[in-house]
């Protein structure tokens, strides 16, 4: 079997179904191709900020019902101190962030693509790539199962028959191919990605517990992981959600000792184990099990273009290294990655690809740069410390430390917090030049 399309695009999780919303609304005939059957469970903290949420509304999707729940700010806990902080009020981003669960998260996204006009083929996997003879990607192999059949005649020399599957496997070709598969990308590996191993990497486990305190208005943050004597660079979080359970997990960098050694079953299940009472998290409240995943952060996966191919959302490593935050970085890049692949298929140029570094740079490159130097200082436990037991009392700062750990400033006319962390996000790039030097 074969196919031709515009753009493909390689999993349908936000990224994808981002990208595939925004081509299909341009016109272009695209096709989303996932693995899965959806909706389908993952492992999130299933929380959008008023960044992801801005995506969200640039899509049409209605984020006014009953399966949403509202999120006014983050309450910080540690060190003997709870403060409660309101999103940012600025013009580009709305005031408020959501909490929805990933099983059906995906799924709306998709079927929001798909009412646009974009084709989307669940439960097939992508094989691999295809290629011409220059190294230019043009298109993907595929295989999904369409069936059984039977082998053999019935009782025939005292067997009976069996059953086998029907496999379907063919060629898709497009002009562009954007992977969207996640922090494995085994699609961007098999073309020679590869993780960049100085930069970071995160780890998150979490499940969900029925609880009392489930129509909480806050994400609630813990900045105080312990393993025994020793303080964790990570946090611990609950998002509450609107069917009465709440999404309890914790992150933690590899910039920790601790990395590879840590059971993040019993870290979880320990830290849980010391929350308030009034949350109501025993054993017998817990729903389903607890589950891990990683984080590629701050640009940790390379190259992000090729000719014929476009890395977005976790395969390009794009996990903001600040809060671990990805899901509104994922939409982020399927979008600016639609709009490349859009005026690449216009101009017949598969060259014009080599924009999209450049419209990530532009996007984020100051601001992970400080990322990854703050994911390096957490990762001594002195500096922790010191940071939630001096900086938490102090709610001026954490006031302003709240705007950049978001990545939510006003960009021209914001007040003198605003104008300083933007001149730190512009000299970063700079300043990070000067020291690899």
């Amino acid at each position: 079997m074969s196919a031709t399309f515009d753009v493909v695009i390689v999993g349908g999780g936000p990224g994808g179904a981002t990208a595939a919303w925004h081509l299909a609304a341009l016109g272009r005939r695209v096709l989303v191709v996932d693995k899965a059957v959806f909706p389908r469970e993952k492992v999130c903290g299933d929380g959008l900020t008023p960044r992801a949420v801005k995506c969200l509304l640039e899509m049409g999707i209605d984020t006014a019902g009953p399966e949403w729940a509202r999120a006014n700010g983050l309450r910080i806990i540690g060190a003997g101190t709870t403060l409660e902080l309101p999103w940012p009020e600025i013009s580009t981003h709305p005031g408020y962030g959501l909490v929805r669960t990933r099983f059906d998260f995906d799924s709306l996204l998709l079927d929001a693509a798909r009412k646009v006009g974009a084709v989307v083929w669940e439960g097939t996997n992508v094989t691999g790539p295809v290629t011409d003879d220059t190294g230019v990607v043009t298109g993907i192999t595929y295989e999904r199962e369409i069936g059984e059949r039977t082998i053999g005649e019935r009782e025939v020399g005292g067997r009976k028959p069996r059953a086998e599957r029907e496999v379907e496997r063919g060629t898709v070709e497009a002009n562009v191919v954007i992977a969207c598969d996640g922090a494995s990308s085994r699609f961007g590996m098999a073309l020679g990605g590869r993780r960049l191993e100085h930069r970071p990497m995160g780890v998150a486990a979490r499940t969900y517990y029925r609880s009392p305190r489930s129509a909480d208005d806050y994400f609630e943050s813990y900045l105080e992981l312990w393993r025994g004597d020793d303080l964790l660079p990570g946090y611990g979080w609950i998002f509450p959600l609107p069917d009465g359970t709440v999404n309890v997990g914790l992150g933690l960098l590899n910039t920790s000792p601790h990395f590879r050694s840590v059971d993040y079953r019993r870290l979880l299940e320990d830290w849980v184990a010391n929350l308030p009472p009034e949350w109501e998290m025993t054993r017998e409240n817990r729903v389903g099990g607890i589950k891990s995943g990683p984080l590629p952060m701050g640009f940790n996966r390379a190259p992000v273009a090729k000719p014929g191919l476009l890395l977005a959302g976790d395969a390009a490593g794009i996990v903001n290294p600040f809060n671990g935050e990805g899901i509104a970085y994922a939409m982020e890049t399927g979008h600016m990655a639609a709009e490349i692949a859009h005026e690449t298929v216009a101009l017949g140029d598969p060259r014009h690809l080599r924009a999209y570094p450049d419209r990530l740079k532009d996007a984020y490159e100051g601001y992970y740069i400080l990322g990854r130097a703050f994911v390096r200082l957490i990762g001594h436990a002195k500096v922790m410390g010191a940071l939630t037991r001096y900086g938490l009392p102090n709610e001026r700062l954490m006031r302003v430390a709240f705007r950049l750990l978001a990545n939510l400033t006003e960009p021209r006319d914001g007040d003198a917090a605003d104008k300083i962390i933007n001149a730190m996000v512009r000299a970063a790039p700079k300043l990070n030049m000067v020291v690899r030097a």
